[in-house]
């Protein structure tokens, strides 16, 4: 299983991906792949992201039962902790944006 979702990203971006994936919601797409045709779809999204972000989780053998990546600005990072990757929240700006 294979989950990809994007916030600001262009539209040729969202009709490549829906090219493979099915978009289930809007920014959202869904699909089962290899790890090979996975990374290659990846590529695509770091190639066309602009100034939007995205965020990629798939099946894997850890001890969650996945993993995922994120690319693009956003108050969301991924840490690792113990070997179990988590996310934490970046503060506020002082106007309150993210």
């Amino acid at each position: 299983m294979l989950v990809i979702v994007l916030e600001n990203a262009p539209p040729r971006l969202r009709g490549r991906l829906a090219i493979w994936l099915l978009e289930v919601r809007a920014g959202v797409y869904v699909g089962n792949y290899s790890r090979k045709v996975r990374e290659n779809i990846w590529a695509q999204v770091e190639a066309g992201i602009e100034d939007g972000n995205a965020v990629i989780a798939w099946r894997a053998s850890t001890d969650a039962g996945f993993d995922f990546l994120t690319l693009g600005s956003n108050r969301r990072m991924p840490v690792e902790l113990d070997g179990a990757k988590l996310v934490s929240f970046l503060p506020l700006n002082v106007d309150g944006q993210e």
